[in-house]
C-alpha cells in the first residue's frame, strides 16, 4: 500500500534525486528528460509547495507502507494561465508497476476534492505509458495532438 506524506526541508533530498535520475525522468523527454533541484533552491521551492497554506500548491511523497521507502511523488498547482489545477505523479523506475502510481494518484484526488477543487488535469506526452494510469484512475481525454495528450478528472 502506498500513502501520502508531506516532506520535511532536509528531505527534500529525496526530490533531487528523484528529478535526476535519467530512467525515472526519461518519460519526460518532450519536456528535457531531467530536471536540476540544487539545494540553492529548496528553500523558495518549500515555502510555495509545502509551508505555502493556499490551495493552489500541494506536494507530498509517495511512501511504501510496508518498507517505509519513498517511491515517488505526487502533486498539483493552480495554472495562473487558465485557472484550472494540473496534477503530477512520478514514480522512482524501479518501484514501477506495483501499484503506487494508482494509489498515489487516488490519494492525490482525494486530497484535491478536501480542498474543494472540482476538475485536476495534466499534460502528458503522447509517448509517456502513464496515460494508461491516468483513464485507469478516472480521468478522460480531453484533446490530443502529435506530441500531448491532455487528461481531465471531475473529482466528485
Amino acid at each position: 500500500m502506498s500513502i501520502l506524506k508531506k516532506p520535511d526541508f532536509e528531505e527534500l533530498c529525496f526530490r533531487q534525486k528523484l528529478l535526476a535520475d535519467e530512467k525515472t525522468m526519461q518519460y519526460n523527454h518532450a519536456y528535457g528528460g531531467i530536471i536540476t533541484f540544487p539545494r540553492e533552491r529548496w528553500a523558495n521551492w518549500y515555502h510555495r509547495w509545502i509551508s505555502d497554506p493556499s490551495p493552489n500548491y500541494f506536494y507530498r511523497y509517495i511512501v511504501d507502507e510496508e518498507t517505509g521507502e519513498y517511491v515517488g511523488e505526487a502533486a498539483y498547482y493552480k495554472s495562473p494561465e487558465d485557472n484550472q489545477y494540473f496534477c503530477s505523479i512520478i514514480i522512482m523506475e524501479q518501484y514501477r508497476n506495483r501499484g503506487h502510481g494508482h494509489r498515489g494518484l487516488e490519494a492525490l484526488c482525494n486530497a484535491a476534492r478536501n480542498n474543494r477543487i472540482k476538475y485536476l488535469y495534466d499534460d502528458i506526452a503522447i509517448d509517456n505509458p502513464s496515460i494508461a494510469l491516468f483513464l485507469k484512475s478516472g480521468f478522460e481525454i480531453l484533446w490530443q495532438n502529435n506530441e500531448v495528450i491532455r487528461v481531465r478528472k471531475e473529482l466528485r
